[in-house]
């Protein structure tokens, strides 16, 4: 069977599976970027509470994804989990870094003017600091986007959804009629979805980043 004639045979699994790839990326980038950006909130004031941070989450990055994910199979269990904690905690790295480098990289005199304005600190952080830090940190959300993309598909040998179960199918079954066509099927989804990702990325960053500043 050609690899066409297998995508228009199992065009509804692969659809099926495609969307819970992308479903589970997304949601666990919203939790990797509401702890990301929370973290580098709380430390980027201080020196080596930053590094900390970015010296904690690097770390992980240093852990195989298939050894992390057989680490948390005997404490949550097969499926969707040890899925969700393993890209999760994969993603905070370049989210906590960007935060923290972008927070840094504020113009102190324009925080000094707000304040002499009468900001309070949260109003600083919320009307200054964060929107002009804004494009450092969507640049990590990107990043850690495209990364997660790839390790979501490991997440199949804990049974966790997505197309990396077409593919781990496909090398479970090599020499057979179809198994280059479902690693390839399973390879081609992920590299489609991620360029749908980031272009939703671009589109994000045009309407929320003012000229100016992508200028």
């Amino acid at each position: 069977m050609s690899f066409w004639s297998y995508l228009s045979h199992r065009h509804q699994q692969l659809l099926t599976d495609a969307f819970q790839h992308a479903s589970a990326v997304f949601q666990c980038m919203v939790i990797a970027t509401v702890l990301g950006i929370a973290i580098g909130v709380l430390t980027y004031r201080s020196g080596w509470a930053g590094n900390l941070a970015i010296v904690s989450t690097s770390t992980v990055l240093t852990v195989p994804s298939l050894a992390l994910l057989g680490l948390l199979i005997p404490l949550v269990g097969l499926g969707v989990a040890p899925t969700v904690i393993a890209l999760t905690l994969y993603g905070l790295l370049p989210i906590v870094r960007n935060s923290i480098v972008g927070l840094r990289g504020v113009d102190p005199a324009l925080v000094d003017a707000a304040t002499g304005i009468g900001m309070s600190r949260t109003a600083r952080l919320l009307r200054v600091e964060l929107p002009l830090a804004w494009p450092p940190i969507l640049t990590g959300i990107r990043v850690s986007t495209q990364m997660l993309m790839g390790i979501a598909a490991i997440a199949a040998y804990a049974s966790g959804p997505g197309l990396g179960n077409e593919i781990f199918r496909g090398i479970a079954s090599l020499g057979s009629a179809n198994a280059i066509n479902q690693v390839l099927a399973g390879t081609v989804g992920i590299v489609i979805l991620a360029l749908l990702f980031d272009a939703a990325y671009v589109l994000l960053g045009r309407l929320t980043i003012p000229r100016g500043i992508r200028v």
